[in-house]
């Protein structure tokens, strides 16, 4: 048989599509916020730069400390709308974590993008402008129209999927 070409046939693999930057980051979050343990939402973000991340972070208490899902919500308990009232909540946000985290570990937010299941709040978008981040990417709205507002005033581009 010496000389005869013997060729294999390869199957094709079932044709995939790879996901952009922002829907891959954004899958990313949509994974960290199963980790949250607040009741009403959960909520993930993740701190990108030059497409690595930097942090994440999930909503719930502060660490060492007992977690709603234990002790109960006491936003539920006094029937606080959704949005309102944030100094009732014993658990931290998602962007707020994701911050803290990047802090804790000497890593600086300066330039990077926020990738959040959810639009941020005011004190969230406070947060997000002085740590110096320049971009956030949402899956989901929120109803804050003051976190908008500020958010664009400073510059920062929302970008919704």
């Amino acid at each position: 048989m010496a000389g005869k070409k013997i060729s294999k046939s390869i199957p094709k693999k079932a044709a995939r599509t790879r996901p952009d930057w922002d829907t891959y980051f954004l899958n990313i979050v949509d994974l960290v916020s199963r980790r949250s343990t607040c009741m009403r939402r959960a909520v993930g973000a993740a701190l990108v730069r030059d497409r690595r991340i930097l942090a994440t972070g999930y909503n719930g208490a502060p660490s060492k400390l007992k977690h709603c899902l234990d002790i109960g919500c006491l936003r539920e308990k006094l029937n606080v709308p959704s949005g309102e009232r944030h100094e009732l909540c014993r658990g931290l946000h998602a962007e707020q974590n994701a911050i803290i985290q990047a802090a804790f570990h000497g890593v600086s937010a300066n330039g990077s993008t926020l990738y959040c299941t959810n639009h941020p709040c005011v004190i969230c978008a406070k947060m997000i402008i002085n740590a110096g981040v320049t971009r956030v990417v949402i899956h989901n709205g929120y109803s804050d129209k003051l976190a908008a507002q500020m958010l664009k005033e400073a510059g920062i581009k929302v970008k919704q999927l």
